[in-house]
């Protein structure tokens, strides 16, 4: 039986991170490894990056649909699992529900079978919130507000919170599903179509002009990377389980963003308005009160300052590529 060692009060773990290549998987994986857990990652590297992936952390090239899945969970034997990993391109999973379906669910059943299998005690999963609940009426929108999912990705998001449930009640597998608003900061990859403030980011210190879908009047809820890792420990760390939205709360438009990033970067550029496609809400903004009353959790970071970190680091980012140095 594997001794425990406890640090700072803390029980310390093995953790599995599926999707810990990407862009919040990795900082995830990062802020664990500095706790003093020991970290497993499974990525297919078809969106994340092995230069992301902490060299401290245990690594396996694998999708999650993978059946050998099942000997890293024999031979690891993970006692938490966060579930990161997934198809997160809205617009592509219009386009192809099929396969969205075929990762995003049949690839989550894959997990949570191993989990079950290998006495897994608790599951972080990452759902969404910007995507969860349509055009409410209510803004910002509780967890107590009825889905509404507009898109096959947030209907399989909804779907596997329903397998979670099923999961615990039959297995006894805790869980936490986290509805994550619209993440940003530092390693959000800019070549798809989810993670706007990437996007404007590599377009604008590339000297092109980003295009924006509409009008751009379209509101989100931005919360910097960091603050959703710190939830995201938060609630592996808490008792108990349960659904809850990971958000600031605020309203932020898309034209709004943009002016954000072109003032703070002190890059002149315009952006291009382009025609809307069909699955996009207009209005997206989350109450995370629940989160704050149940496991202490509440954001840090204001919008300008992470935008400004994340300015930062893709102003670094593209030197690098560009002179081989960061300047």
């Amino acid at each position: 039986m594997e001794k425990l060692l406890i640090l700072m009060g803390k029980k310390i773990m093995k953790i599995l991170v599926t999707g810990g290549a990407g862009f919040i998987g990795s900082h995830l994986v990062d802020a664990l490894i500095s706790k003093g857990h020991t970290l497993v990652v499974i990525d297919n590297l078809s969106t994340g990056f092995k230069k992301n992936i902490n060299p401290k952390a245990i690594f396996y090239k694998l999708d999650i649909c993978d059946p050998a899945i099942q000997k890293v969970f024999i031979k690891e034997r993970p006692e938490s699992v966060f579930h990161f990993a997934a198809q997160v391109n809205l617009r592509r999973s219009i386009d192809n529900p099929i396969k969205d379906a075929k990762t995003n669910i049949l690839g989550s059943i894959n997990i949570l079978e191993n989990c079950v299998d290998a006495g897994v005690k608790k599951v972080i999963f990452a759902s969404t919130g910007g995507a969860m609940y349509g055009e409410a009426n209510i803004i910002p929108t509780s967890e107590s507000h009825m889905a509404n999912p507009l898109s096959p990705y947030a209907i399989n998001k909804l779907a596997i919170e329903s397998y979670l449930n099923y999961y615990y009640n039959i297995f006894g597998l805790q869980y936490v599903s986290l509805r994550f608003s619209n993440v940003y900061g530092p390693r959000q990859n800019p070549k798809g179509e989810a993670g706007v403030v990437g996007i404007f980011c590599e377009k604008i210190f590339k000297h092109q002009n980003p295009t924006v879908y509409g009008n751009g009047r379209q509101t989100r809820d931005f919360i910097y990377v960091d603050d959703a890792i710190n939830a995201s420990i938060s609630a592996m760390e808490m008792e108990g389980l349960g659904v809850y939205n990971i958000s600031t709360s605020k309203e932020t438009s898309i034209n709004m963003i943009f002016d954000l990033i072109k003032r703070e970067s002190g890059v002149n550029c315009k952006k291009i308005h382009i025609k809307e496609g069909g699955g996009a809400q207009k209005k997206s903004c989350l109450d995370y009160s629940q989160a704050k009353k149940v496991f202490g959790w509440q954001p840090e970071y204001s919008l300008k300052k992470g935008i400004i970190n994340t300015i930062r680091w893709y102003r670094s980012k593209l030197n690098y590529e560009k002179n081989g140095s960061i300047l």
